[in-house]
């Protein structure tokens, strides 16, 4: 499906970046209002469905968010 270019507000453009963030951020949350209508992309439905499977054949081979996160943090403060 081609990616469709929107029509800005008026004056969007002139807005501050800032200002253009949070009218974007509103739209998000508008739209996120009504998760139900939120299309999935078969693609993410496949990795999902091919994690859950190679979760469920080896259960122990990962680590849990909390082991994973330590370790992210620890590098991002020897930054």
């Amino acid at each position: 499906m081609p990616k469709i270019t929107p029509n800005l507000p008026p004056g969007f453009d002139d807005l501050p970046v800032d200002e253009q963030i949070d009218y974007v951020q509103s739209l998000w949350e508008r739209i996120a209002a009504s998760p139900e209508r939120v299309p999935v992309p078969e693609w993410h439905q496949r990795i999902l469905k091919e994690r859950l499977e190679a979760y469920k054949a080896h259960p122990t081979a990962g680590r849990s968010w909390e082991e994973a996160r330590t370790d992210i943090e620890k590098k991002l403060r020897r930054r």
